[in-house]
């Protein structure tokens, strides 16, 4: 049997913060009693290699990193029959956390070996995929100004998000977009469109979570308009996942969303990566797309 591919994102949290991530990575392969062959990529480079290593006929790639870097892998290997592992290599890993994926890496390779398979879905935007959700309004924004500060002022992940939440509401307008859920249109004003990879709870009891990752729609949450002042509480609980029935509308059963402003473009954000995108937005779910080894 040829190896197993594991392409370990060289910038990913677990690899970045720890020199020896990678010679622990082959040593839980060694242990498990599978041949590995590891390569350490850059998170731009994931998808070019699984469409390589997909095309070259093996039938699983293994990929570690964090949401980015699987959400880059997902978009080669959907629709294929190519099986995809996951070792939980990111900061968050909500991905696969929501799987049930253990995020000690000696627990997820053990379950590598064991070969569990599922059949889970994808969402996507204009043809983009994402894994677990998409945002426009106020997030986006705050995303873009968090990573300028990190770069030109070098302040931590955690700092520079709250200073862009300030700087964000302060200035922020509702923005008005036309909804056409399925096939019937609705107009909103609202400072954040939440767009989910299947039904997020809001719940103090599991916020953020996701119990279902194959049920075949789209979690979509509109965020109510408010004063500047119910604004910022709205948002600030939003952020800390601690929403109220009254912060939030609920669009049931969606599974293709169309999106359209007067504005040229907006900014959105996809798995957390940020980036401009002209209108109309058209998103989709795509049933158990993806072929994962899972519990």
């Amino acid at each position: 049997m040829a190896p197993i591919a594991v392409l370990l994102n060289r910038g990913g949290g677990a690899l970045a913060a720890d020199p020896e991530a990678a010679t622990k990575v082959q040593t839980a392969f060694d242990q498990a009693g599978l041949e590995a062959e590891i390569e350490l990529i850059g998170g731009g480079d994931c998808a070019v290699r699984c469409r390589a290593i997909a095309e070259r006929g093996d039938e699983l790639i293994v990929v570690g990193g964090g949401d980015g870097t699987i959400s880059a892998a997902a978009s080669v290997m959907a629709g294929s029959e190519t099986l995809l592992g996951i070792l939980p290599l990111g900061t968050l890993n909500h991905f696969a956390r929501d799987l049930g994926i253990p995020l000690n890496v000696e627990e997820s390779v053990q379950l590598i070996a064991e070969r569990p398979e599922r059949r889970v879905d994808i969402a996507e935007m204009n043809d983009e995929v994402f894994i677990n959700n998409s945002a426009i309004g106020l997030y986006p924004l705050m995303v873009v100004d968090r990573d300028l500060q990190r770069r030109k002022l070098g302040r931590s992940k955690r700092l520079a998000m709250i200073v862009a939440s300030i700087r964000t509401l302060a200035r922020f307008n509702h923005q008005r977009l036309t909804l056409t859920v399925n096939d019937e249109q609705e107009r909103v004003d609202t400072p954040l469109l939440f767009v989910g990879n299947n039904d997020y709870r809001i719940d103090i009891a599991a916020p953020g979570r996701r119990e279902s990752l194959d049920d075949g729609k789209l979690s979509v949450f509109v965020m109510r308009k408010k004063t500047r002042r119910g604004l910022i509480a709205a948002s600030v609980r939003a952020l800390l996942n601690r929403a109220r029935d009254d912060d939030m509308v609920t669009i049931d059963g969606v599974e293709r969303l169309r999106v359209t402003s007067h504005r040229s473009s907006l900014a959105v954000s996809l798995d957390g990566e940020v980036r401009r995108a002209a209108p109309p937005l058209d998103y989709r779910i795509r049933k158990k797309a993806l072929r994962v080894i899972a519990p």
